[in-house]
């Protein structure tokens, strides 16, 4: 297992080690030990989700206020475009957001703490995208920022109008968010 940096110190890409031959490929996952070793983070994974989504579909910036989830994420089938905001007042990185290619080819996964919202853009005809969660989804404590607030300037490589969810479409501003301390 590779850990790169990004922008943001606490959003890690976690490149896996990858077996292959003549008959495919083999990587863990997941591995509680090594994460914790070689990422130094503990946290307990409680809740696994998988989507699918068809091409242009931009499902975000979805979080929790309350019982915050961090996020490991990854593309199973297809590519898309994942980014992660800081929204901890008190972070040096606040309203700060790193964008990362994630497919079914660079198998890379994406470490987004508690704190942060969470959205990403589907490129390939579909994606199937596969989460661990370190809280349960708390519909009361759902809340969404606006994919293309103008303070963020996500730079997301869209080509057409994205398909977004009626939720998603009555979002918030950053500046009008609730936020963490």
């Amino acid at each position: 297992m590779k850990i790169l940096k990004t922008d943001i110190p606490d959003v890690l890409i976690i490149e896996p080690q990858l077996f292959g031959d003549e008959r495919g490929f083999f990587y863990e996952s997941y591995n509680e030990k090594a994460f914790l070793d070689k990422v130094g983070i503990s946290s307990h994974f409680v809740q696994d989700n998988h989507s699918l989504s068809i091409k242009n579909v931009l499902r975000g910036l979805h979080y929790q206020i309350d019982q915050p989830q961090g996020k490991l994420v990854r593309v199973v089938v297809g590519t898309v475009f994942d980014v992660a905001v800081d929204l901890r007042k008190s972070s040096t990185t606040f309203g700060q957001w790193v964008g990362v290619y994630l497919s079914s080819e660079n198998k890379h996964q994406l470490w987004i703490p508690p704190g942060f919202a969470h959205g990403f853009l589907v490129l390939s005809e579909y994606a199937e995208f596969l989460y661990k969660t370190t809280d349960y989804y708390a519909p009361q404590y759902d809340r969404t920022i606006f994919w293309n607030d103008p303070d963020l300037a996500i730079s997301w490589p869209i080509e057409d109008e994205p398909i977004v969810s009626a939720k998603d479409k009555v979002g918030k501003l950053l500046q009008e968010a609730e936020v963490y301390s």
